[in-house]
């Protein structure tokens, strides 16, 4: 895949990190041979949950933005593709 997208990697300890690149074939090589960020280095083995195509790098970059502030719940509503859920969630917030 050569396109700009952001994604949502599990660790194994149960933690999600999520990121953005231009080439997630590529990224996700990196993450899992250890020479990603320190976050994931650390918490091996990593598995790919949800990915999304965006139009350009800041897009990619400002849909990392938005998941990384939401919670463990809401990401995994998300990567459920369960939107009723992630409804919920957005809605319990304000």
């Amino acid at each position: 895949m050569n396109t700009w997208c952001a994604y949502i990697i599990r660790c194994a300890d149960g933690s999600y990190y999520g990121g953005h690149t231009h080439d997630l074939d590529r990224r996700l090589a990196c993450h899992i041979s250890g020479q990603g960020p320190r976050y994931t280095a650390t918490r091996r083995p990593l598995q790919l949950d949800w990915h999304e195509s965006q139009p350009d790098e800041i897009s990619a970059r400002k849909r990392e933005d938005q998941i990384k502030r939401w919670s463990h719940a809401k990401k995994e509503a998300l990567i459920a593709g369960d939107i009723s859920r992630l409804q919920r969630l957005s809605k319990s917030r304000t």
